[in-house]
């Protein structure tokens, strides 16, 4: 393990102290792997060389922008290839959170993403991608025959 020596002011030592004992970290050290891991994730998905992906996509949509519901239906099956599943929870009368999961051509996947987050009325949109090799690789001698699909196994680094 190596050590890192950072220098932070006392507000932000101050909000690190606080997040340590919220979540229950034994440490400021712990915290911080934390945070480097998921900056890191972050960073990996954004410069992401893979070309095929998993991926959830989460929004809120303000029903009371005009047509925006169907709208988004409307795009959802326009890439009916990539949506593999999508799921609605309607938070208050005018504002629901949707997760749309997709899978499928890397770039297709985050263009789309893209596209449905610049809509007019879609807040707080968040992408979460998990690269994957499709294959039909099994470590078993009896594998099953895939009938025209391929796995998506998650990507080895």
């Amino acid at each position: 393990m190596q050590r890192i020596t950072i220098s932070i002011d006392d507000q932000l030592a101050e909000m690190l102290d606080q997040m340590v004992a919220d979540r229950g970290y034994h440490s400021r050290s712990e915290a911080m792997r934390d945070m480097a891991r998921d900056a890191i994730e972050r960073w990996r998905q954004d410069n992401s060389l893979s070309d095929h992906c998993v991926a959830n996509l989460s929004y809120v949509v303000d029903r009371r922008v005009r047509s925006l519901p169907q709208r988004l239906a409307d795009l959802q099956h326009a890439h009916h290839d990539l949506v593999a599943a999508s799921t609605l929870v309607r938070l208050d009368h005018d504002h629901s959170l949707e997760s749309v999961m997709l899978k499928g051509p890397t770039a297709q996947v985050r263009a789309f993403a893209d596209q449905v987050r610049a809509e007019r009325g879609v807040r707080f949109g968040t992408v979460n991608l998990l690269d994957v090799e499709p294959g039909d690789n099994h470590a078993q001698a009896d594998a099953h025959d895939h009938h025209g699909h391929a796995h998506l196994s998650p990507r080895s680094r």
